[in-house]
């Protein structure tokens, strides 16, 4: 067994600024990051356009309230505005810190940090490092890591929380590169292990992003919040599905349909913000010109276009883009449009937390030795719609916030004792059990199926008749793969059929989370559209999703939006119709 004062699972901004902070604060300190990944391979990386702060270099008049207003109004009013307070009030501080810390960002010609606009925000306060922002900021922070001594562990996988009377103790792991199993008894554990983009089947996600903690947090018998919340990015490069960066349409660029329109002025929620309008009302409005047959030769996608920016523009300020379109298409956005249309992003659900990281139980009671931060948490500032150049802030803002509280809060957290034996012995024979299994079905055709139901029955547009058809079927899946599938590889060494094989238990996990909560929420709201339920309900609805699984069963549940900003400015922190 393994004894480490912090244990954090995830590799990438949330993760990695944690383990900072409780560095920052106690260098002494026995602190472990696991990653299945190195953690500058951690999907953190793949973040493109900015990350958004009241710096006020573009817009003397934009404000921290501002920027609250701009993202309770993008949540669709089911963020949590005492952690949006904390999210804005605070980003001007970690951006400086950021610098400080050595992330090189772009720069206006007086030397101060470049802002652009971004969808959803009445003022440009996203700062960015070209269009490669989370590959500028992570590198800085897995440095500082490695200077202030943080243990990696990369190619781990985390199989098991230990939980025993109320209380997190630590987790079984596999090392991917060995096959060994290791017990890792930790005063506290830090779940920041990202989204769960490949449960669709068209994502700008990598590989790696398969709801691994949420899984660990389910098995655990804990609970996921607002689970129907699944955004789509408007501009995912068709047919590869990898993002064309938001920070093409804050520069500037045109959405086009076979008409030749800039169709978002056809619309009455979208004329005043154009192609920087939200990304749910984006996603949704490109989703209905392909469907009215208006996509580009009646194909299942529309133009991005360009090519008024000028090279000069493109070259300097969104190169990352037009590398994309080159790389896999072969096409140069100087001179021809890009095709595309909604990709699966982000996970505006994930474990709830309070506002200090602590992640609550089924009673909404914080588990002692247990936080979360980034993605795979539900605070909430996103609620059912998160704006863009949020999410990296949020990593950065909520991961600070949970080092600080950990490394706090360690004298009160006893080494754990439990028997590590039992934990060791349980998790080789659930390996071994996958490893013996003599099915019919591979890993790669389960997934495929889970991802085409998802696709199919839980998409941008949903309807009860084809989410029930989706439960169902992913009930079907779930029971192959307990009792037909089948791995080719059964050896030990960098088993990445063994991987797969766990990655896909974290898929279907989270794919009926996703649908199950989907029925039950009767509303449109954000992210979530349901044809039989067109409009937003607030006297029914206007509260978060709870799904968790009791003795086999998912079971539902809800937990209030804290409504805090009101007695700021009650007109607009109240529940209002979302027009743009």
């Amino acid at each position: 067994m393994l004894e480490l004062d912090v244990l954090v699972i995830g590799g990438g901004l949330a993760g990695s600024r944690a383990a900072l902070a409780i560095a920052q604060k106690n260098a002494q300190l026995r602190i472990g990051l696991m990653a299945k990944t190195h953690p500058i391979r951690s999907h953190s990386v793949a973040a493109q356009g900015g990350i958004a702060a009241a710096l006020q270099n573009l817009d003397p008049e934009d404000t921290w309230l501002a920027h609250a207003y701009d993202t309770i109004k993008g949540s669709d009013y089911l963020a949590d505005q005492d952690a949006v307070e904390i999210l804005t009030r605070s980003a001007p501080e970690v951006l400086i810190d950021l610098e400080h810390l050595g992330v090189l960002f772009s720069r206006f010609p007086d030397g101060r940090i470049a802002q652009r606009p971004f969808g959803g925000h009445s003022h440009g306060r996203a700062c960015y490092a070209a269009d490669k922002t989370g590959h500028a900021i992570l590198h800085e922070l897995v440095m500082n890591l490695h200077r202030l001594g943080v243990r990696l562990f990369s190619e781990w996988y985390a199989l098991e929380l230990i939980y025993e009377d109320g209380d997190v103790k630590g987790v079984t792991a596999l090392a991917i590169e060995t096959g060994a199993i290791e017990v890792f008894a930790a005063r506290s554990v830090l779940l920041a292990t990202g989204g769960y983009g490949r449960v669709y089947r068209t994502t700008s996600n990598d590989f790696a992003s398969n709801g691994d903690g949420l899984h660990l947090a389910v098995k655990a018998g804990l609970p996921l919040q607002d689970m129907e919340f699944v955004q789509f990015h408007p501009t995912g490069l068709h047919p590869a599905g990898v993002l064309i960066s938001e920070a093409v349409r804050g520069e500037g660029a045109y959405l086009i349909n076979d008409l030749g329109e800039r169709f978002m002025g056809n619309y009455a929620n979208s004329r005043q913000r154009m192609e920087l309008s939200p990304r749910d009302i984006t996603s949704r409005h490109i989703e209905e010109e392909i469907l009215a047959g208006r996509g580009i030769k009646g194909q299942n996608y529309v133009h991005l276009d360009v090519r008024h920016l000028g090279a000069d523009r493109i070259r300097s300020r969104i190169p990352f883009a037009r590398e994309e379109g080159l790389r896999f298409l072969g096409l140069d956005c100087i001179d021809t449009p890009l095709p595309v249309r909604p990709t699966v992003h982000y996970s505006m659900g994930g474990i709830p937390t309070n506002t200090d990281t602590q992640v609550l139980d089924a009673s909404l009671t914080p588990v002692p030795g247990l936080f979360a931060a980034g993605e795979c948490a539900c605070v909430s500032v996103h609620g059912a719609n998160r704006l863009g150049a949020n999410s990296l802030l949020e990593c950065v803002v909520f991961g600070r916030r949970a080092g600080a509280t950990i490394a706090d809060r360690l004298d009160d957290r006893p080494m754990p004792k439990f028997n590590a034996h039992t934990y060791e012995l349980r998790a080789e024979q659930r390996l071994q059990n996958l490893l013996r299994s003599q099915g019919t079905r591979r890993v790669a055709d389960l997934r495929q199926q889970l991802q085409e139901t998802m696709t199919e029955t839980c998409g941008i547009f949903r309807h009860a008749r084809s989410l029930t058809q989706g439960l169902s079927r992913l009930q079907e899946l779930h029971d192959a793969y307990q009792q037909d599938l089948r791995l080719d590889d059964r050896g030990q060494i960098f088993n990445l059929d063994l991987v797969q094989a766990l990655e896909l238990r974290s898929l279907l996990t989270v794919g009926m989370a996703i649908a199950s909560s989907a029925l039950e929420r009767c509303e449109s709201r954000g992210a979530h559209s349901r044809g039989d339920f067109p409009q937003r309900d607030d006297s029914q609805f206007l509260h978060h999703t709870l799904v968790y699984v009791h003795q086999n069963l998912w079971r539902s549940g809800t937990r209030p939006v804290d409504l805090s900003l009101q007695s700021h400015d009650p007109e607009r922190f109240s529940p209002r119709e979302r027009v743009y």
